[in-house]
């Protein structure tokens, strides 16, 4: 009897998956900037912490596995999908020029984590060295270039968040960790509760039909992809012929880890509850934020310096006369905002006239936001404290100065590209002495507007005995977009950080007073007139965030090191292997690493 062979088009068996195959090409692609949408979303002014989760676990889908170039790609449009719409401020007044510059150099941070993700995804345990990879591309970012840019950390997005409390274990890398854990973790359980299942249904379906040895079933005791369970990290054939197929226990251990993952974070945040502590250690004291308001929005604000100062003296002398008729309480200190006087008082006889005749209608100690402009050298952003009976007493620099905001590096060359670094015509220079100011016995904490941003700055006040904290703004250059309401997240994750009331005066708004436990008690609309007047508790005690300082940072990326460098050795390992076995090399040993 002999057989028929029936003739297939290769053609049309060639070209009908072509449409679905070009589709499917563009998958992970997009979930990449979907994770990095999802990001974004997480960030305030929504309170919609939760989205960091589901954003990591499809990251992590998009990430395991692949190769460390496409690592990187994917990281880089994850960073875009996250950073673009994040920062879009930047661009408010000087166009998109500058922002989309700003975010496409940012998000080549997120493609660097991108690639250590992919990289270390194929080790047992991977999403704790994952998370731990993301906080290494975050302590980065923080440091380079230009003294680093650490503005959208995952920590800031979860002020309103239940891991909160951990930032008062270790700070925002021990905060930002945990998310990160947990969303790779929730996909990581997803995947193998998946593959339990798909291997349960081959299982019933093959029943005792033989399979080739050494067989990759597609989760091995590694919980890594293409690593068979009898540990030869090749995937191929180990005899010749085939055995029947056994029932056998899948392995537990890339099940708990995966639980492991998502229950430690979680946890974890709830026996640190009991270090957010907002009671009042060291009495209360009364303090007054004034919001002067500015005559129109953006840069050219500053053109009407005068009417900014003289805003800021009218609110403090009306809360003088609501305190002298029992309108409002006697406040113990007053805080005006940063360059709420663009006038230097130490040049300007009658700026400094109508300064000090506020501060003596109202009769306390009140730290005054100037731009002192020696005669050479650079300009100072100055914090003022200026008493009633003695004018101004103590001083304040700003330690951390804006890049291209308060000083333009590389200022011809950037001027090829964009005219309008001319508008800084005269650049600021940092101060080197950390501000804590002595308010009528209180001990005031000072980080200027853009150092609340950075752990140090802000720990630093802490650490040299300040009670409260004080983080003085003008946001007005911004509008009305979005970029207050993240700063104001950074201030409600550092009071629980180091659990510190924290108030925010800001010359256009939003203005705020927060309690230790990250709550806002008090908040003004942006972009009007006001006063807040509160009682908030003073503390002296420290946190483990505060006393461990870089420590939990340091771990988290020595962490990343060791996984990098496992899956290193790992990959190294897998060639060899291959080649002393013909050039028949596995992938499953690690990374691929082109």
């Amino acid at each position: 009897m002999s057989a028929t062979i029936t003739p297939v088009d290769a053609s049309a068996a060639d070209t009908a998956p072509a449409p679905v195959t070009r589709l499917r090409r563009f998958v992970r692609p997009g979930a990449a900037l979907l994770s990095g949408l999802l990001l974004y979303l997480s960030f305030p002014p929504r309170p919609l912490w939760w989205l960091a989760l589901p954003a990591f676990a499809l990251l992590g889908w998009t990430l395991r596995g692949r190769r460390l170039r496409a690592g990187f790609g994917l990281g880089y449009l994850a960073g875009l999908g996250f950073l673009l719409p994040l920062l879009i401020w930047t661009g408010e007044e000087v166009g998109p020029g500058p922002w989309l510059a700003l975010a496409a150099i940012e998000a080549l941070f997120v493609a660097l984590a991108g690639l250590g993700v992919a990289a270390v995804s194929r080790l047992p345990w991977w999403p704790f060295f994952a998370a731990g990879v993301w906080i290494l591309a975050e302590a980065a970012r923080a440091r380079v270039p230009f003294g680093g840019f650490p503005w959208g950390k995952i920590a800031f997005g979860q002020a309103d968040g239940i891991f909160l409390p951990l930032a008062a274990v270790g700070g925002t890398p021990v905060l930002g960790f945990a998310v990160a854990l947990c969303g790779f973790g929730l996909y990581e359980a997803y995947r193998q509760i998946q593959a339990r299942r798909a291997a349960g249904t081959a299982a019933g379906a093959v029943g005792d039909e033989p399979v080739p040895t050494g067989t990759d079933t597609g989760s091995g005791p590694l919980g890594s992809a293409g690593t068979p369970a009898s540990g030869s990290g090749t995937g191929l054939d180990t005899a010749a012929g085939a055995r029947p197929r056994t029932p056998r226990a899948f392995p537990r251990g890339p099940l708990v880890a995966a639980a492991l993952a998502v229950l430690v974070p979680v946890t974890g945040a709830l026996a640190a509850l009991p270090l957010v502590d907002d009671s009042a250690e060291d009495g209360t004291a009364t303090v007054a934020a004034v919001q002067g308001n500015v005559p129109r929005l953006g840069l050219d604000f500053n053109s009407q310096r005068r009417a900014v100062l003289d805003n800021h003296v009218a609110r403090t002398r009306e809360l003088a006369a609501d305190v002298k008729a029992g309108r409002a309480p006697q406040p113990d200190f007053v805080l005006w905002p940063e360059n709420s006087s663009d006038i230097d008082p130490y040049a300007n006889a009658d700026a400094a006239e109508v300064i000090d005749g506020a501060v003596r209608a109202i009769g306390v100690p009140t730290v005054i936001g100037a731009v002192v402009a020696p005669e050479t050298g650079k300009l100072r952003n100055t914090l003022i404290q200026w008493e009633p009976d003695r004018g101004p007493v103590a001083t304040y620099d700003k330690r951390h100065v804006q890049p291209f905001g308060e000083y333009i590096p590389m200022r011809s060359f950037v001027r090829i590209f964009n005219s309008n670094v001319d508008r800084v015509s005269r650049d600021f220079g940092a101060g080197t002495k950390v501000g804590v100011f002595d308010l009528a016995g209180t001990k005031v904490g000072l980080a200027t507007c853009y150092e609340a941003a950075f752990d140090w700055a802000v720990r630093d006040t802490v650490t040299h005995g300040a009670q409260l904290i004080s983080v003085p703004s003008n946001n007005a250059t911004f509008g009305r977009s979005e970029m207050t309401y993240q700063q104001l997240a950074m201030s409600r994750v550092r009071a629980v950080e180091h659990s510190r009331s924290v108030v925010v005066p800001v010359t256009s708004g939003v203005s705020a007073v927060i309690r230790p436990d990250g709550e806002i008690v008090a908040e003004t609309k942006m972009f009007t007139p006001d006063v807040l007047v509160e009682k908030v508790p003073l503390r002296s005690s420290l946190t483990p965030a505060t006393r461990m300082g870089t420590l939990p940072e340091a771990v988290l990326v020595a962490l990343a090191a060791a996984g990098l460098g496992w899956s290193a050795f790992r990959s190294v390992r897998a060639r060899r292997t291959g080649t002393e076995q013909g050039g028949t090399g596995a992938r499953g040993g690690g990374p691929q690493m082109i």
